[in-house]
C-alpha cells in the first residue's frame, strides 16, 4: 500500500485454500516477513484441518523464491508451482480473490468517508465478509461452511464504519468517559471499535450501532491538531 496503516504495515499476505476458497490473511511491515507468516500459517491450518498441505501455487515473486523458502519446501516435501511472469491468469484464484477484498476495502472506507489509514481493518474485516458470503467458486455454501463443515451465522454482521455506543457498567462507568466509537471489525467473538479521540481500540460485544450515521474524521482531525 502506498499508505501505512495505523500499526505500521504496508502489506497484507492472503493464503487461500484452493478446494473451499476459504481466505487467511497477514499483515506485513514488508515483503521479508512472508516466510515467517507461511510457516505460522502452515502449522495453524494443519493442526486446524488435520491435513498436510501438499502445493503451494504462488506467483514469481522473490519472496517466495528465497532460499530457505526452498530449504523448507525441499525439508517438507511441499511443491511449489511458480505461475509464469506476466501471466496472473495462471494464478486466477489469488489475483480475484485480492481484487475483490480490495475493491470492498475501498467501499467501506469510502461509504463512511474514513481515512485511507484504516485500509488493514478494511481488508481484514472484507475478508472476515467474504468466508462467509456465497460464492460461484463453492456451489450452494459458503467458503468457511466448505472449509469447517458449519454453516456461519450472519446475524452479528454490521456497517463498517458505524458509530457505536459501548454499555459501560455503573461500577466502572465515569461521566467523562468516551461514549461514541467507529466500528472497525471483528474479534474474538465481538466487535472491534475504534476511539477517534482517545486513538484506543476496544473489543466489545455489548454494542449499540447507529449504521446510518458517520463520524466526522475531519473535524475530528483538525480539533486533535490544536491541541
Amino acid at each position: 500500500m502506498n499508505i501505512s496503516s495505523v500499526g505500521g504495515n504496508k502489506y497484507f499476505l492472503t493464503f487461500i485454500d484452493d478446494f473451499s476458497r476459504k481466505t487467511w490473511i497477514y499483515l506485513l511491515k514488508s515483503k521479508g516477513e512472508v516466510f515467517h507468516y507461511f510457516k505460522i500459517f502452515k502449522a495453524f491450518v494443519e493442526r486446524e484441518s488435520g491435513r498436510q498441505i501438499k502445493m503451494v501455487r504462488s506467483d514469481g515473486g522473490g519472496e517466495y523464491k528465497s532460499n530457505e523458502f526452498k530449504k523448507h519446501y525441499e525439508e517438507l516435501g511441499l511443491q511449489h508451482n511458480i505461475t509464469c511472469p506476466y501471466t496472473p491468469q495462471h494464478n486466477g484464484v489469488a489475483e480475484r480473490k485480492n481484487r475483490t477484498i480490495m475493491d470492498m476495502a475501498r467501499s467501506m472506507l469510502k461509504v463512511k468517508g474514513m481515512p485511507n489509514y484504516f485500509w488493514v481493518e478494511a481488508v481484514t474485516c472484507a475478508v472476515y465478509l467474504i468466508s462467509r458470503s456465497p460464492t460461484r467458486s463453492v456451489p450452494n455454501t459458503t467458503p468457511i461452511e466448505a472449509w469447517s463443515g458449519f454453516k456461519p451465522n450472519v446475524q452479528h454482521f454490521k456497517v463498517f464504519g458505524s458509530i457505536t455506543y459501548v454499555h459501560v457498567p455503573k461500577a466502572t462507568r465515569s461521566k467523562l468517559d468516551d461514549k461514541v466509537n467507529i466500528f472497525i471489525g471483528y474479534k474474538h467473538g465481538g466487535y472491534k471499535l475504534y476511539n477517534p479521540m482517545t486513538k484506543k481500540v476496544i473489543i466489545s460485544r455489548d454494542v449499540t450501532f447507529v449504521e446510518d450515521e458517520e463520524w466526522q474524521w475531519n473535524v475530528a482531525v483538525e480539533m486533535d491538531s490544536k491541541k
